[in-house]
């Protein structure tokens, strides 16, 4: 084949995502801090992040725009070509524009600066030119120049695309870090798919109510081995009034029937439970109750409230469907 070979390709790419970084680290880290200080002021204002841009650029934006959703900042795409003709409507006052042009020379972004800088809170952009329109233009104007791209004829935007892609998604997730974004956060905004499912809690799986088997310390041991039995769970939970102060397993059950035969059914729950149980909360993930349940080699964790009082139960065969283990 001739020009580059894929591993060479490959390398150009890698070669300015590391002088991005050198960049990132050296003269460029404090106009990316303002850029990230932009943005968390402008969410706090209920305000968005406006990203647009042409072409190869603009697939970019449509990508960083689905960064800065998941990550908790409000963000939508602006196609320059459209917002000449009347979606310019759907930026606001006080949204901070984000616009992509490698050239920093791109026509339709140019015809709408005017705009940009009339209505917008801040303009900030992404060139590979530091002295483009585009670039002289912005409140902040991020440096993404390239030796060259990975294109055999170095004109397909490749390298610059892929800094550019890298640079959006470190300044969505810059944002997100100063703003406290947290797992839970990104769980409540991803419930569907594989990963909705691996960020499932507690409280979507549990049984609770009268799914719940229950007895308290008094209650003997046919009545405890019938509740177990009943609620098809391999455990029950022992309380007094509403709170948790111990649990019997089918374990628990065969170890005391081994050590003390007949003589075990005549005694209580009381005298038979395991009377430090481990528990979780009904806000924990669905990944943290079966790491609990691995290390501690048990098949059901009991659900409390802050109280200690029982919500719930869940067992570890709720957790087979959600591809966990």
């Amino acid at each position: 084949m001739n020009g580059p070979t894929p591993a060479q390709l490959i390398r150009i790419e890698a070669e300015a995502l590391l002088r991005l970084a050198a960049r990132l680290e050296d003269g460029m880290a404090a106009r990316f801090a303002r850029a990230v200080d932009l943005i968390v002021d402008c969410g706090q204002r209920r305000a968005r992040v406006v990203v647009t841009g042409i072409g190869k650029s603009g697939i970019i934006a449509q990508k960083l725009v689905a960064t800065f959703n998941s990550t908790g900042t409000p963000a939508l795409f602006l196609h320059p070509a459209e917002a000449l003709h009347g979606d310019l409507g759907m930026l606001a006052k006080g949204d901070v524009v984000l616009a992509l042009s490698a050239s920093g020379e791109t026509d339709e972004i140019l015809r709408l600066l005017p705009a940009l800088k009339r209505i917008g809170d801040a303009l900030i952009s992404f060139c590979c030119a530091m002295t483009s329109t585009l670039a002289l233009a912005s409140d902040i104007a991020m440096d993404l120049s390239i030796e060259q791209e990975a294109c055999g004829m170095g004109l397909a935007p490749t390298a610059s695309t892929t800094v550019m892609l890298a640079l959006g998604d470190a300044l969505a997730v810059a944002v997100s870090l100063k703003k406290g974004f947290r797992a839970e956060d990104f769980a409540d905004l991803h419930p569907g798919g594989k990963l909705g499912r691996k960020l499932a809690r507690v409280r979507e799986l549990m049984h609770s109510g009268d799914a719940v088997p229950t007895v308290t310390a008094a209650t003997p041991m046919p009545a405890v081995i019938y509740e177990m039995s009943r609620k098809g769970l391999g455990m029950t939970t022992v309380i007094e009034g509403k709170t948790l102060i111990g649990i019997m397993s089918d374990g628990d059950l065969r170890r005391l029937l081994e050590s003390k035969g007949p003589d075990a059914l005549a005694m209580t729950a009381g005298h038979a439970m395991n009377p430090t149980p481990r528990t979780i909360t009904a806000d924990e993930f669905a990944l943290r109750a079966l790491s609990v349940m691995e290390e501690n080699k048990i098949t059901s964790l009991v659900v409390v409230d802050s109280a200690r009082s029982v919500i719930g139960v869940l067992h570890l065969h709720d957790l087979w469907g959600l591809e966990l283990i």
